[in-house]
């Protein structure tokens, strides 16, 4: 399996258990559980999917703008600029 490959699976493992952490909320909110405990886990799931961003962006960093630069694209760096912007809204 190739490092994209690993890298890729990682993120997806991720991705599931944020899903997985999303529907335990769901079940705590329905159940009427404390207030503080749901947000909580509120706060892990932001911080969950934050880490997950942030892996996806270093990727792009790396490969994407890496690659654009050496074709000699100009705007790879106002893209960069752009979607990090977005991205910490």
């Amino acid at each position: 399996m190739s490092k994209e490959d690993k890298e890729r699976v990682a993120i997806i493992n991720r991705l599931r258990r944020i899903e997985g952490q999303v529907k335990g909320i769901q079940k705590m909110v329905c159940e009427e559980k404390v207030c503080g405990d749901i947000l909580i886990q509120i706060a892990a799931v932001r911080s969950a999917l934050n880490k997950v961003g942030g892996m996806i962006l270093e990727d792009h960093m790396k490969d994407c703008i890496k690659t654009s630069l050496e074709n000699g694209e100009d705007d790879a760096i106002d893209g960069l600029i752009d979607t990090i912007l977005k991205y910490t809204k």
